[in-house]
């Protein structure tokens, strides 16, 4: 088993920069891939980015690359996605998700577990 836990978000302004964490804890095998994903108010849930636990090794979508950076850190187990140049449209309930699949995993129905989500609201 394995929980995700999230924190960071908030209330920002346009081109504000903003951190946000997914504290992991549970089986490391369970949780090979870390991906994070966002959704809006009447939209789907999209996926942004994904590191793995073992290598480092991202993998962005092109939502928000140039302005998503994700890294981790393997002895606190907590992986910290660095977003930056934020827009309204940014605004969402921002999720981080684990598998125990090895693959790149961009659908959220590869996940085997979910953080509870943070909000980010980006005000104009």
């Amino acid at each position: 088993q394995v929980q995700l836990v999230e924190s960071g978000g908030g209330l920002v302004q346009v081109e504000d920069s903003l951190r946000l964490s997914c504290a992991a804890s549970g089986s490391t095998a369970s949780r090979a891939v870390v991906g994070w994903f966002r959704q809006a108010p009447g939209k789907e849930r999209e996926f942004i980015a994904s590191i793995s636990w073992s290598y480092g090794h991202t993998y962005y979508s092109d939502s928000m690359k140039g302005r998503f950076t994700i890294s981790r850190d393997n002895a606190k187990n907590t992986v910290y996605p660095q977003m930056s140049r934020l827009k309204p449209e940014d605004t969402a309930v921002y999720y981080c998700a684990a598998k125990r699949s090895t693959t790149i995993g961009t659908m959220a129905r590869e996940y085997d577990y979910w953080g509870q989500g943070t909000q980010v609201t980006v005000s104009s």
